[in-house]
């Protein structure tokens, strides 16, 4: 199964560098965001890198990209905020290239903060792994009001927002669900085949959108 290299087109105007690994008979599509760009995250920091690795096994499309200012990506980096324009470039690239519905957003910690702020009509759920819930401020996560379903996969002993504290920054979230990741930190080292399963059963899960 082949890589092909991408190169996303954003709204303001920048190139960013992306790949897509495609099955030969996809059933599903994901946009994989990567963690803190100031803390050395990549579009190949682990989590991201072994997604990308085993979902296309499983007949899902996998997006995976460099945020603004990483590698080589153009422009500097937007503190999460502009970032969205990045996740709206990999929808658009993923729309062009045929992936199929249901669509899901996987963000990895930062990657995880930035993809629940975007709402765009192509988005079938958002499937975060380890957000943070705090690169941005709560009012600027649309998605936690949006009836689609979100789906958090939260490590158990994650370092930054652990299970009982995700749930309650999202009691107040529509259509939300928390899954555990057992004996895990926000690293994920080791877990990585329990936490791709998880990824496909709520990407399977999702409901495919009219049309």
């Amino acid at each position: 199964m082949a890589d092909d290299s991408l190169v996303l087109r954003t709204a303001d105007g920048l190139a960013l560098e992306a790949e897509m690994r495609a099955p030969e008979h996809p059933t599903a599509s994901v946009v994989l965001a990567h963690p803190h760009p100031l803390h050395g995250g990549s579009m190949r920091s682990v989590v991201t890198s072994e997604l990308f690795r085993l979902l296309p096994g499983s007949g899902i499309v996998a997006l995976r990209f460099n945020f603004r200012g990483v590698e080589g990506s153009e422009g500097t980096h937007g503190g999460g905020v502009d970032e969205a324009l990045d996740v709206v470039a990999a929808l658009d690239a993923l729309e062009a290239a045929g992936a199929p519905a249901p669509l899901a957003v996987v963000g990895w910690s930062f990657g995880g903060d930035v993809s629940l702020s975007v709402v765009d009509e192509r988005i079938d759920g958002w499937v975060p792994v380890a957000p943070t819930l705090r690169v941005l401020p709560p009012e600027a996560l649309a998605a936690a009001h949006d009836p689609r379903p979100k789906h958090l996969i939260v490590p158990e002993h994650d370092q930054f927002r652990p299970p009982t504290a995700a749930a309650e920054a999202t009691a107040g979230w529509v259509n939300t669900t928390i899954d555990t990741v057992a004996g895990a930190d926000h690293f994920l080292l080791g877990r990585t085949d329990a936490l791709a399963s998880l990824v496909r059963r709520r990407v399977g899960d999702l409901p495919r959108r009219a049309g």
